[in-house]
């Protein structure tokens, strides 16, 4: 699966998706962003079990502001609407690949627990 464009529309439906979410938040003018895109469009190749998504920064200045976007490249991870991963700079592709491989890892039931503990609500 190749990656896809997201806006301010498609954004939250990209979260809300079954599969994890990896988000590249990027700019043209970027140099790291630029040189990090094949590694991203690869590990997108490799892992069709996530959705590869990048963002504009200049064109989804909404998106950018909305999640505080400072530096680029950034890049999140959601899945099952939780933000499990956000962090500035490029990876390499190995970097890329373990990371992909914790986030599938991942005991979801465990992170949501934690998080309704954190919101004051009874732990399912």
């Amino acid at each position: 699966m190749s990656t896809i464009e997201l806006n301010q529309t498609s954004f939250q439906e990209a979260i809300d998706s079954e599969k994890p979410l990896i988000v590249d938040f990027w700019a043209s003018w970027c140099g790291p962003c630029r040189s990090f895109a094949p590694t991203f469009e690869a590990a997108s190749e490799k892992h069709t079990d996530f959705v590869f998504a990048k963002v504009n920064t200049e064109e989804q200045q909404e998106i950018a502001t909305a999640l505080k976007i400072r530096s680029i490249p950034t890049l999140m991870i959601f899945r099952e609407r939780v933000m499990l991963f956000n962090e500035a700079g490029a990876l390499s592709a190995s970097q890329l690949d373990d990371l992909i491989n914790q986030v599938r890892d991942l005991d979801m039931a465990s992170i949501h627990a934690q998080i309704a503990g954190q919101d004051g609500q009874p732990e399912a």
